[in-house]
């Protein structure tokens, strides 16, 4: 007897509809799939409720489940996503669906088996979120200008930090630079400020849905 496939399936935190908060897509409807785990435990993370549970969900219903809000935009977030290894077909499968889909990752793990037809929105950790040392540096040369590089700094000395990497690794050759100030720890006018006065190449930004709904689930 032929051995029975097992139908591809993930561990899913919450399938919800909001405006999208960050990156160069901010303001649009989106949908956003939460995969649950996460690896990384960074010190200022504002999602720990998805580092573990989640309802078990096969491919197909995930679908189902985003086809369900009608918007147009889709974005694969965590916890950290890719540390699910079916991550890769569910993205895959909602870019077959005619969806336009962004990916958030941390930037810890390999991001060359994402489908191309995806935008990667890779968070290099600074120093500040006590996670640094697992930023896969690898990942930099697959970029493209298809993808971003977020930065989320604590203080000067992560400014500092992404400043230098940025020269080092030449990053706005790239893609587009994203920096954003971690809330009640470093003031958005301070880190608008530094961006102005060192002319750096970076998109500064706020997380717009925390301004609408706070740290509300779901948005």
């Amino acid at each position: 007897m032929a051995e029975r496939r097992k139908t591809p399936s993930l561990r899913v935190s919450e399938v919800f509809h909001s405006l999208q908060g960050e990156a160069s897509r901010m303001g649009l409807p989106t949908v956003f799939v939460r995969l649950a785990g996460c690896p990384l435990r960074c010190v200022w993370c504002d999602t720990a409720h998805a580092f573990s549970g989640g309802r078990r969900m096969s491919l197909a219903a995930i679908v189902d489940a985003v086809s369900a809000y009608g918007a147009r935009q889709v974005c694969v977030t965590g916890g950290e996503p890719l540390a699910q290894k079916n991550c890769l077909p569910l993205l895959g499968a909602l870019c077959d669906a005619g969806y336009e889909v962004s990916l958030e990752t941390s930037g810890a793990l390999d991001i060359g088996g994402v489908d191309p037809r995806v935008s990667r929105i890779v968070d290099l950790k600074a120093p500040g979120s006590s996670e640094s040392e697992r930023n896969r540096w690898q990942n930099i040369p697959l970029l493209t200008a298809r993808d971003e590089l977020k930065f989320v700094l604590a203080s000067r000395a992560d400014y500092e930090w992404a400043r230098q990497a940025i020269a080092e690794h030449r990053l706005e050759q790239r893609c587009p630079i994203l920096f954003s100030p971690v809330r009640e720890a470093l003031d958005p006018r301070n880190l608008a400020e530094w961006i102005l006065d060192d002319r750096l190449p970076v998109r500064f930004q706020l997380q717009l849905h925390k301004l609408l709904w706070g740290n509300m689930r779901g948005k």
